[in-house]
């Protein structure tokens, strides 16, 4: 392990990685093993809502004594909610470390839910789902994660439907935290000047204290589904369109390869594959990307792209064609090692930002049990072989690509 990193668990089976910096800013996070896959089928929404109403009061604290506390030292204090994950944390200049960790135990384990906040926070959250229902470019997304996971605790939108959040209540989110925000499924992380020994005798003093029993989620893998090609029509100026299918789940060694191809085909890199054949020979799209979603047992790999409603079909043949080119012969020795080079540059320059850099260790630490930072990560990319990338492109074609059309 690097001297950068220091890994801790406490008795109680909470897992702390923590890494030592010369920064003036110290960001500390809780990362729970749980999110929208692991709600019952009456309760959609429910990860996303407990995210929102943890911060409406403690045992401890009012609702805004709980938002400001980070703010008045310059700091803040967030949450997100992912299909497997929720993540609070915090970020505020050096030396508020104690604040932020007295913090997070104070939320994760005395969050009280009062009925007054709930209600107000309800109407929040559907005025969100609205948001999202109100912009093709991001509802596209729903949509398809609905019909390829069909069956399955991933098919549904993470913010839930108005309907379901509106029969959300406080013991259902106190529920679900009891089950899941318990110190065998969550890991904390820090990056801080402080030394390494204080930080962990703070996580031990307020953290130390939990002794929930854990409760791992248990999750069915989503239902085999036949390939599908979709158009939903509803006036819009432009079509946002989604290719893609389903791979395999985190713990695939293939994964490094999937980043790297990923990364080439449609990745933020104006050289990329679809950029240059959809935007810059043919001038088809503004925007078009291509993505990697994976999870505890299973992946998604998707293309999106908006364009002219009349130009979608053109666009899937290019998408196809150029996987299927990939697939046949791959490129050539020299262009393969800039392929890498150039993907390793960029984890470089996005390690900068020591915030989600710090979030990558605690999602590393969760799903493989060990620090793994973007250097580790080059030393594997740099390992891919050029039939390992091939083989990605055809694994791909062989799985059948599904397209949904917003137009």
């Amino acid at each position: 392990m690097s001297q950068l990193y220091s890994v801790f668990t406490l008795s109680n089976g909470l897992r702390v990685v923590f890494w030592q910096t010369d920064s003036l800013v110290s960001y500390i996070g809780t990362l729970v093993n749980a999110g929208s896959r692991d709600e019952s089928e009456t309760k959609y929404g429910l990860a996303h809502f407990v995210e929102h109403t943890l911060f409406k009061g403690t045992l401890h604290r009012k609702s805004w004594q709980v938002s400001c506390r980070m703010e008045e030292v310059g700091g803040e204090l967030n949450a997100y909610t992912s299909k497997e994950t929720t993540m609070v944390y915090t970020n505020a200049p050096a030396g508020y470390e104690e604040r932020a960790v007295e913090l997070l135990v104070d939320i994760i384990s005395s969050s009280q839910f009062p009925k007054n906040e709930i209600d107000k926070e309800r109407e929040v959250v559907i005025e969100e789902i609205k948001s999202y229902l109100d912009s093709p470019s991001d509802s596209v997304f729903d949509k398809f994660e609905e019909l390829i996971y069909k069956g399955s605790g991933l098919s549904h939108n993470i913010l839930g439907t108005p309907e379901s959040v509106k029969k959300l209540t406080g013991e259902d989110c106190r529920n679900f935290v009891e089950r899941f925000y318990t110190p065998g499924n969550m890991v904390m992380y820090c990056s801080s000047p402080m030394k390494a020994e204080k930080f962990l005798a703070l996580v031990e003093k307020y953290f130390g204290k939990l002794h929930f029993p854990s409760n791992p989620p248990v999750r069915l893998a989503p239902p085999a589904i036949q390939a599908f090609n979709e158009r939903e029509e509803a006036g819009n100026n432009q079509a946002n369109t989604i290719v893609g299918t389903r791979l395999f789940g985190r713990d695939d060694s293939r994964r490094f390869a999937l980043f790297l191809f990923n990364n080439y085909f449609g990745g933020p890199g104006m050289n990329s594959v679809l950029n240059r054949e959809l935007r810059e020979k043919r001038g088809y799209v503004y925007t078009v990307d291509s993505l990697v979603g994976l999870m505890s047992d299973t992946s998604l790999w998707m293309v999106y792209f908006g364009s002219d409603p009349s130009k979608v079909d053109k666009c899937r043949s290019i998408v196809i064609n150029e996987l299927d080119r990939i697939a046949q012969s791959g490129p050539s020795p020299t262009k393969f090692e800039k392929i890498k080079r150039q993907y390793c540059g960029q984890m470089l320059v996005q390690s900068d930002n020591r915030e989600s850099r710090s979030m990558a260790l605690a999602k590393n630490m969760m799903f493989y049990n060990e620090v793994y930072d973007s250097a580790a990560v080059a030393g594997r990319i740099r390992e891919v072989a050029s039939e390992e990338f091939r083989e990605i492109a055809q694994l791909i074609l062989s799985a059948g690509c599904s397209t949904l059309t917003l137009c």
